[in-house]
């Protein structure tokens, strides 16, 4: 079978402390693409990554910018070893705008300033305490609809990360939370997970965030993509850059819908999936989702090794 090649780029939650160091002892590219971000934000991303605290590390404006460093700083070494270029991208939430970079379509210090203020807006759209999220497991999409839709005389919520079957992320005010995640236990959910966030992303709250956003991603250039990005929003490609800005605005206050994406991928006869980015995590949803699907994640040589080996013969570059 030809093999079709899709590369994925994670978004928050595949931080951790310690990511790509042993990538970095090998590869100086990656050592330089921290030190293009830690230029334009202001502070060493590097030592934050390496050293924490985690707690730091985990600060959305500053989780935004060490995963899209990343993901980007293993692109660059896949690129410096010659690998199979992919004939579709997708990134989860924050890994779009990886994808976007990889793609050509934005420039990475300008990406760097962006996802920053991006998870600064998001973090400012609604007072701490006063959102959460919760993932509900083993539970139908639409009984968790039906359940924020219940929930919702204790304030707004909505089910907003359709990750995986039976893994379904719901975001929105504290108490409305509350009460779609009893819901959502009383309809049969296995577990419902509380979510250590700092705000309710994704949900309706967010929209005002991406009002005051439209404007920073006014101010960048884009670049028509090489490579076909399939957006979260509109869960299409596109060469319109203009379209692609508005992708990026919508997607900051809905859903995004992960199986639907990975479904697409299949549908375009992608067979094989590389993960770029800090983690597995997408490579873990990718499997229940197309468990035909072959999915390689990449974060360290040995990783990478691997994937490069098992892409090598891809006749489909571009």
């Amino acid at each position: 079978m030809t093999q079709q090649l899709g590369f994925l780029f994670p978004g928050q939650n595949s931080q951790h402390v310690g990511m790509l160091a042993e990538l970095a002892a090998l590869y100086p590219i990656v050592l330089d693409t921290f030190a293009e971000a830690s230029n334009v934000l202001g502070y060493d991303l590097w030592e934050l990554a390496q050293n924490g605290p985690e707690e730091k590390l985990s600060l959305t404006s500053i989780t935004q910018p060490v995963i899209l460093t990343s993901s980007v700083a293993i692109w660059r070494v896949w690129l410096q070893k010659g690998g199979a270029m992919p004939t579709l991208m997708a990134g989860h939430s924050l890994g779009e705008y990886s994808a976007l970079v990889c793609s050509g379509v934005i420039q990475f210090p300008d990406a760097v300033e962006l996802v920053k203020r991006r998870g600064e807006l998001m973090q400012e759209a609604v007072p701490v305490g006063a959102g959460g999220m919760a993932a509900v497991l083993g539970l139908e999409d639409q009984a968790v609809i039906k359940a924020c839709a219940d929930a919702a005389e204790r304030g707004i919520v909505a089910a907003v990360n359709f990750n995986s079957p039976g893994q379904v992320v719901i975001s929105g005010e504290s108490a409305a939370v509350d009460r779609a995640s009893e819901l959502c236990k009383a309809a049969g959910a296995k577990r419902v997970l509380a979510l250590s966030v700092s705000a309710p992303f994704h949900s309706p709250l967010m929209k005002g965030a991406a009002e005051r956003f439209a404007v920073e991603l006014n101010k960048k250039e884009f670049q028509t993509p090489s490579i076909p990005v399939l957006q979260n929003f509109s869960l299409g490609t596109t060469f319109d850059v203009e379209q692609i800005r508005q992708n990026l605005i919508d997607q900051i206050y809905n859903p995004v819908p992960w199986v639907a994406t990975i479904n697409l991928f299949a549908e375009r006869k992608i067979n094989t999936v590389v993960e770029i980015g800090p983690g597995k995590v997408l490579t873990g949803f990718n499997k229940r989702i197309q468990s035909e699907m072959k999915a390689i994640s990449v974060n360290d040589p040995v990783s990478l090794d691997a994937a490069l080996t098992a892409t090598s013969n891809n006749p489909e570059q571009i």
